[in-house]
Protein backbone atom coordinates (compact mmCIF):
# COMPACT_ATOMS: atom_id res chain seq x y z
CA UNK A 1 0.00 0.00 0.00
CA UNK A 2 1.43 3.19 -1.13
CA UNK A 3 1.88 5.80 1.87
CA UNK A 4 1.37 9.40 2.15
CA UNK A 5 2.93 11.45 5.00
CA UNK A 6 0.91 14.87 5.32
CA UNK A 7 2.76 17.80 6.77
CA UNK A 8 0.21 20.14 8.16
CA UNK A 9 -2.41 17.92 8.88
CA UNK A 10 -4.02 19.62 11.35
CA UNK A 11 -5.15 22.76 8.75
CA UNK A 12 -7.37 23.12 6.72
CA UNK A 13 -5.76 21.97 3.78
CA UNK A 14 -4.09 19.35 5.12
CA UNK A 15 -6.99 17.66 6.71
CA UNK A 16 -9.31 17.81 3.52
CA UNK A 17 -6.20 15.72 1.95
CA UNK A 18 -5.46 13.42 4.39
CA UNK A 19 -9.34 12.60 3.99
CA UNK A 20 -9.48 12.54 0.71
CA UNK A 21 -6.19 9.76 0.27
CA UNK A 22 -7.86 7.85 3.42
CA UNK A 23 -10.84 7.09 1.68
CA UNK A 24 -8.78 6.37 -1.59
CA UNK A 25 -7.27 3.73 0.02
CA UNK A 26 -3.96 5.33 0.81
CA UNK A 27 -1.72 4.41 4.04
CA UNK A 28 -2.21 8.44 5.19
CA UNK A 29 -0.05 9.64 7.99
CA UNK A 30 -0.84 13.16 9.63
CA UNK A 31 2.57 14.94 10.79
CA UNK A 32 2.22 17.95 12.74
CA UNK A 33 4.09 19.51 15.71
CA UNK A 34 2.24 18.02 18.74
CA UNK A 35 1.71 14.77 17.22
CA UNK A 36 -1.77 15.43 17.67
CA UNK A 37 -4.86 15.02 14.80
CA UNK A 38 -8.61 16.13 14.86
CA UNK A 39 -11.01 13.77 16.03
CA UNK A 40 -12.44 14.25 12.06
CA UNK A 41 -9.04 12.28 10.77
CA UNK A 42 -10.13 8.91 13.27
CA UNK A 43 -7.85 5.96 11.67
CA UNK A 44 -4.88 8.15 10.13
CA UNK A 45 -1.64 7.67 11.80
CA UNK A 46 -0.16 10.46 14.06
CA UNK A 47 3.11 11.34 14.18
CA UNK A 48 5.06 14.62 15.57
CA UNK A 49 7.32 16.60 13.43
CA UNK A 50 8.84 20.02 13.47
CA UNK A 51 9.62 21.24 9.77
CA UNK A 52 11.82 23.54 11.22
CA UNK A 53 14.42 20.49 12.45
CA UNK A 54 15.84 18.30 9.88
CA UNK A 55 16.26 14.93 12.02
CA UNK A 56 12.67 15.23 13.17
CA UNK A 57 11.48 15.91 9.82
CA UNK A 58 13.06 13.26 8.68
CA UNK A 59 12.13 10.31 10.89
CA UNK A 60 8.40 11.67 10.77
CA UNK A 61 8.31 10.92 7.46
CA UNK A 62 10.61 7.82 6.96
CA UNK A 63 8.67 5.49 4.98
CA UNK A 64 6.23 7.41 3.09
CA UNK A 65 6.26 7.23 -0.88
CA UNK A 66 5.15 10.54 -1.47
CA UNK A 67 5.09 13.44 1.28
CA UNK A 68 2.40 16.15 0.49
CA UNK A 69 3.75 19.37 1.54
CA UNK A 70 1.11 21.69 3.15
CA UNK A 71 2.85 23.50 5.87
CA UNK A 72 1.52 27.25 5.86
CA UNK A 73 3.20 29.28 8.46
CA UNK A 74 1.53 32.50 9.98
CA UNK A 75 0.22 34.42 7.47
CA UNK A 76 1.68 37.53 8.91
CA UNK A 77 5.49 36.31 8.94
CA UNK A 78 6.54 34.33 6.03
CA UNK A 79 10.07 33.98 7.69
CA UNK A 80 10.37 30.48 8.49
CA UNK A 81 8.69 29.43 4.48
CA UNK A 82 11.89 29.05 3.00
CA UNK A 83 13.98 27.02 5.36
CA UNK A 84 10.86 24.57 5.76
CA UNK A 85 10.76 24.12 2.54
CA UNK A 86 14.89 23.22 2.39
CA UNK A 87 14.39 20.68 4.96
CA UNK A 88 11.10 18.98 3.24
CA UNK A 89 13.25 18.87 -0.08
CA UNK A 90 16.29 17.63 2.46
CA UNK A 91 13.35 14.80 4.33
CA UNK A 92 12.26 13.68 1.02
CA UNK A 93 15.57 13.01 -0.57
CA UNK A 94 16.91 11.12 2.39
CA UNK A 95 13.78 8.76 1.87
CA UNK A 96 13.73 8.71 -1.43
CA UNK A 97 9.75 10.28 -1.63
CA UNK A 98 7.91 12.17 -3.75
CA UNK A 99 7.23 15.48 -2.96
CA UNK A 100 3.82 17.54 -4.21
CA UNK A 101 3.13 21.09 -3.27
CA UNK A 102 0.31 23.22 -3.42
CA UNK A 103 0.95 26.27 -5.38
CA UNK A 104 -0.85 29.78 -5.43
CA UNK A 105 -1.39 32.71 -7.73
CA UNK A 106 1.28 34.75 -5.42
CA UNK A 107 4.37 34.23 -8.18
CA UNK A 108 2.38 36.21 -11.05
CA UNK A 109 2.69 39.51 -9.24
CA UNK A 110 1.07 42.92 -10.50
CA UNK A 111 -0.22 43.50 -12.90
CA UNK A 112 -1.85 39.85 -13.12
CA UNK A 113 -2.82 38.63 -16.39
CA UNK A 114 -6.31 38.00 -16.59
CA UNK A 115 -5.87 34.11 -17.90
CA UNK A 116 -2.83 32.50 -16.08
CA UNK A 117 -1.78 29.31 -17.64
CA UNK A 118 1.20 27.02 -16.82
CA UNK A 119 3.51 29.25 -19.46
CA UNK A 120 2.98 32.61 -17.95
CA UNK A 121 5.95 33.69 -16.85
CA UNK A 122 6.17 34.47 -12.86
CA UNK A 123 6.77 38.14 -12.02
CA UNK A 124 6.49 38.22 -8.22
CA UNK A 125 6.08 41.93 -6.82
CA UNK A 126 5.91 41.29 -3.22
CA UNK A 127 7.50 39.67 -0.24
CA UNK A 128 4.74 36.62 -0.50
CA UNK A 129 5.12 36.03 -4.17
CA UNK A 130 8.99 36.05 -4.41
CA UNK A 131 9.23 33.70 -1.45
CA UNK A 132 6.74 31.55 -3.42
CA UNK A 133 8.90 32.03 -6.63
CA UNK A 134 12.62 30.79 -4.16
CA UNK A 135 10.66 27.83 -3.24
CA UNK A 136 9.55 26.92 -6.39
CA UNK A 137 12.95 27.37 -7.60
CA UNK A 138 14.16 25.20 -5.34
CA UNK A 139 11.50 22.59 -5.83
CA UNK A 140 12.38 22.50 -9.61
CA UNK A 141 16.44 22.62 -9.12
CA UNK A 142 16.26 19.34 -6.74
CA UNK A 143 13.75 17.60 -9.49
CA UNK A 144 16.32 18.38 -12.69
CA UNK A 145 19.10 17.28 -10.37
CA UNK A 146 17.36 13.75 -10.06
CA UNK A 147 17.22 14.26 -6.53
CA UNK A 148 13.65 14.84 -5.56
CA UNK A 149 10.87 14.51 -7.89
CA UNK A 150 7.73 17.51 -7.34
CA UNK A 151 4.24 17.93 -8.29
CA UNK A 152 3.08 21.33 -7.62
CA UNK A 153 -0.69 21.98 -8.42
CA UNK A 154 -1.53 25.49 -8.23
CA UNK A 155 -4.89 26.87 -7.10
CA UNK A 156 -6.97 29.78 -6.23
CA UNK A 157 -8.43 31.09 -2.45
CA UNK A 158 -9.95 28.02 -0.72
CA UNK A 159 -13.63 28.07 0.69
CA UNK A 160 -14.82 24.21 1.93
CA UNK A 161 -13.27 22.11 4.28
CA UNK A 162 -13.31 22.32 8.29
CA UNK A 163 -11.61 25.06 9.92
CA UNK A 164 -11.00 28.63 9.14
CA UNK A 165 -9.31 31.45 8.03
CA UNK A 166 -9.89 31.92 4.53
CA UNK A 167 -11.32 34.96 2.72
CA UNK A 168 -14.83 32.79 2.52
CA UNK A 169 -15.74 32.53 5.83
CA UNK A 170 -13.68 35.09 7.44
CA UNK A 171 -15.06 38.40 4.86
CA UNK A 172 -17.91 36.67 2.31
CA UNK A 173 -19.85 34.86 4.63
CA UNK A 174 -18.85 35.68 7.91
CA UNK A 175 -21.81 37.81 8.40
CA UNK A 176 -24.15 35.91 6.18
CA UNK A 177 -26.32 34.68 9.20
CA UNK A 178 -26.81 38.77 9.79
CA UNK A 179 -28.13 38.91 6.63
CA UNK A 180 -25.36 40.77 4.62
CA UNK A 181 -22.96 39.33 2.18
CA UNK A 182 -19.24 41.03 2.17
CA UNK A 183 -17.14 41.74 -1.03
CA UNK A 184 -13.65 42.06 -0.60
CA UNK A 185 -13.20 44.04 -3.74
CA UNK A 186 -15.27 45.10 -7.01
CA UNK A 187 -18.46 42.99 -7.43
CA UNK A 188 -18.36 42.12 -11.19
CA UNK A 189 -14.09 41.33 -11.14
CA UNK A 190 -13.80 37.38 -11.61
CA UNK A 191 -11.48 36.15 -9.11
CA UNK A 192 -10.18 32.23 -8.94
CA UNK A 193 -11.61 30.17 -6.06
CA UNK A 194 -10.94 26.58 -5.28
CA UNK A 195 -13.29 24.12 -3.37
CA UNK A 196 -10.90 22.11 -1.25
CA UNK A 197 -12.60 18.94 -1.58
CA UNK A 198 -12.56 18.97 -5.74
CA UNK A 199 -8.72 20.23 -5.28
CA UNK A 200 -7.72 17.32 -2.35
CA UNK A 201 -9.52 14.45 -4.87
CA UNK A 202 -7.11 16.16 -7.60
CA UNK A 203 -4.25 15.63 -5.49
CA UNK A 204 -5.22 11.80 -5.14
CA UNK A 205 -6.25 11.34 -9.11
CA UNK A 206 -2.03 12.86 -10.01
CA UNK A 207 -1.16 10.16 -7.37
CA UNK A 208 -2.26 7.69 -9.05
CA UNK A 209 -1.40 9.11 -12.62
CA UNK A 210 2.35 9.38 -11.96
CA UNK A 211 3.90 7.37 -14.83
CA UNK A 212 2.83 10.54 -16.79
CA UNK A 213 4.47 12.99 -14.95
CA UNK A 214 8.29 14.47 -15.80
CA UNK A 215 10.53 15.05 -12.52
CA UNK A 216 8.92 18.58 -12.22
CA UNK A 217 5.48 19.57 -12.56
CA UNK A 218 3.51 22.77 -12.37
CA UNK A 219 0.31 22.58 -13.24
CA UNK A 220 -2.86 24.85 -13.22
CA UNK A 221 -6.19 23.49 -10.96
CA UNK A 222 -8.95 25.72 -12.59
CA UNK A 223 -11.41 25.78 -9.67
CA UNK A 224 -14.47 27.81 -9.69
CA UNK A 225 -13.44 31.64 -11.58
CA UNK A 226 -16.74 33.69 -10.62
CA UNK A 227 -17.67 36.78 -9.42
CA UNK A 228 -18.90 38.50 -5.91
CA UNK A 229 -22.27 39.02 -7.37
CA UNK A 230 -22.40 35.21 -8.53
CA UNK A 231 -20.83 33.72 -5.30
CA UNK A 232 -23.43 36.05 -3.75
CA UNK A 233 -26.28 34.34 -5.41
CA UNK A 234 -25.17 31.06 -4.48
CA UNK A 235 -24.49 31.60 -0.97
CA UNK A 236 -27.98 33.19 -1.06
CA UNK A 237 -29.88 30.00 -2.32
CA UNK A 238 -28.34 27.81 -0.29
CA UNK A 239 -29.15 30.35 3.07
CA UNK A 240 -32.70 30.91 1.00
CA UNK A 241 -33.05 34.76 1.72
CA UNK A 242 -31.37 37.39 -0.21
CA UNK A 243 -28.36 39.18 1.54
CA UNK A 244 -27.46 43.02 2.08
CA UNK A 245 -24.30 43.33 -0.12
CA UNK A 246 -21.69 45.27 1.84
CA UNK A 247 -17.59 45.75 1.09
CA UNK A 248 -15.10 45.49 2.61
CA UNK A 249 -13.24 48.56 4.17
CA UNK A 250 -10.13 48.33 2.44
CA UNK A 251 -9.35 52.03 3.72
CA UNK A 252 -9.50 50.68 7.54
CA UNK A 253 -7.15 48.33 6.99
CA UNK A 254 -4.39 50.89 4.68
CA UNK A 255 -4.73 53.21 7.76
CA UNK A 256 -4.63 50.64 10.47
CA UNK A 257 -1.63 48.12 8.46
CA UNK A 258 1.36 49.93 9.99
CA UNK A 259 0.37 48.70 13.26
CA UNK A 260 -0.73 45.07 12.69
CA UNK A 261 0.94 42.73 11.12
CA UNK A 262 -1.89 40.77 9.37
CA UNK A 263 -3.63 43.93 8.34
CA UNK A 264 -0.22 44.75 6.37
CA UNK A 265 -0.02 41.72 5.05
CA UNK A 266 -3.48 41.59 3.91
CA UNK A 267 -2.96 45.46 2.44
CA UNK A 268 0.30 43.36 0.26
CA UNK A 269 -1.85 41.19 -1.44
CA UNK A 270 -4.78 43.55 -1.40
CA UNK A 271 -4.36 43.56 -5.81
CA UNK A 272 -5.56 39.76 -5.87
CA UNK A 273 -8.76 41.55 -5.11
CA UNK A 274 -8.70 44.18 -7.48
CA UNK A 275 -7.84 42.21 -10.82
CA UNK A 276 -9.38 39.99 -12.98
CA UNK A 277 -8.09 36.46 -12.92
CA UNK A 278 -8.38 32.86 -13.58
CA UNK A 279 -6.35 29.71 -13.89
CA UNK A 280 -6.49 27.56 -16.70
CA UNK A 281 -5.00 24.24 -17.77
CA UNK A 282 -5.14 21.69 -20.18
CA UNK A 283 -2.29 18.95 -19.49
CA UNK A 284 -4.31 18.24 -16.05
CA UNK A 285 -7.45 16.68 -18.19
CA UNK A 286 -4.66 15.22 -20.11
CA UNK A 287 -3.24 13.46 -17.10
CA UNK A 288 -5.78 12.69 -14.98
CA UNK A 289 -9.15 12.81 -17.16
CA UNK A 290 -12.66 14.84 -15.48
CA UNK A 291 -10.97 17.37 -13.14
CA UNK A 292 -12.64 17.42 -10.12
CA UNK A 293 -15.59 19.40 -10.31
CA UNK A 294 -18.52 20.31 -8.02
CA UNK A 295 -20.80 22.91 -9.46
CA UNK A 296 -20.93 26.42 -7.20
CA UNK A 297 -24.18 26.72 -5.95
CA UNK A 298 -23.50 22.57 -4.19
CA UNK A 299 -20.22 23.69 -3.41
CA UNK A 300 -20.79 26.49 -1.84
CA UNK A 301 -23.66 24.88 0.05
CA UNK A 302 -21.07 22.50 1.43
CA UNK A 303 -18.99 24.85 2.27
CA UNK A 304 -21.33 26.99 4.20
CA UNK A 305 -22.36 23.99 6.02
CA UNK A 306 -18.37 22.83 6.75
CA UNK A 307 -18.39 26.75 8.91
CA UNK A 308 -21.62 26.05 10.93
CA UNK A 309 -24.30 28.06 8.65
CA UNK A 310 -27.48 26.50 8.13
CA UNK A 311 -28.55 25.79 4.43
CA UNK A 312 -32.08 25.77 2.86
CA UNK A 313 -32.77 23.03 0.20
CA UNK A 314 -29.45 22.28 -0.56
CA UNK A 315 -28.71 21.02 2.93
CA UNK A 316 -29.41 17.45 1.83
CA UNK A 317 -27.25 17.50 -1.32
CA UNK A 318 -24.32 19.84 0.37
CA UNK A 319 -23.75 16.82 2.88
CA UNK A 320 -23.78 14.12 0.05
CA UNK A 321 -21.14 16.27 -1.70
Amino acid sequence: MTRIAILGANGRLGRTVARAFMKAGYDVVGVTRSGKLPKELAGITAVAGDALDLASLTAATAGADIVFNGLNPVYSDWSTALPMAGNVMAACRANGALHVFPGTVYNFGQPMPALLTEDTPFRPTTEKGRIRVAMETLFRTEAEAGRVRTVVLRAGDFFGGTGSGGWFDTVMASRVEKGVYTAAGPVDLVHEWTYLPDYADAFVALARNLNGLDAYEALHFPGHAVTDLEMKAAIEKAVGRPLKLSTLPWWVLRAGSPFVPMWRALVSMSYLRFEEHRLVSDRLASLIGPVPHTPLEPAVAAALVDIGIAVAGLEAEAQAA
